[in-house]
């Protein structure tokens, strides 16, 4: 499956086309923001227990993902990646280094 027809990316394209955003989307800056959005998703955790941020801050935890996923949907679309494709290549190296007992 390529990205064109991942229902997700298509979504997400077409709210940066209709905002005119693509045009600043380069691999340097998506990466920067994935780290920034990931901070963010951090800082929910930051000096609390687990089980309270997964329960108490459901909504702002879903939204600090979403927004990691959509920088991530984003460069790997950038890169003409297939997500997909490289998560399965992936998880088959993760196999080999790490393999079941």
């Amino acid at each position: 499956m390529t990205n064109d027809n991942n229902p997700s990316m298509q979504r997400i394209n077409d709210f940066h086309d209709a905002h005119h955003w693509r045009q600043y989307h380069n691999a340097k800056d998506l990466a920067l923001s994935i780290s920034i959005e990931s901070a963010e998703l951090l800082e929910l955790f930051q000096w609390k227990d687990s089980h309270d941020v997964e329960e108490r801050d459901r909504e702002r935890l879903e939204e600090e993902l979403a927004d990691v996923l959509i920088y991530a949907y984003t460069l790997a679309d950038k890169l003409n990646m297939d997500i997909d494709d490289i998560i399965e290549k992936k998880l088959k190296k993760n196999l080999v280094k790490y393999p079941v007992a």
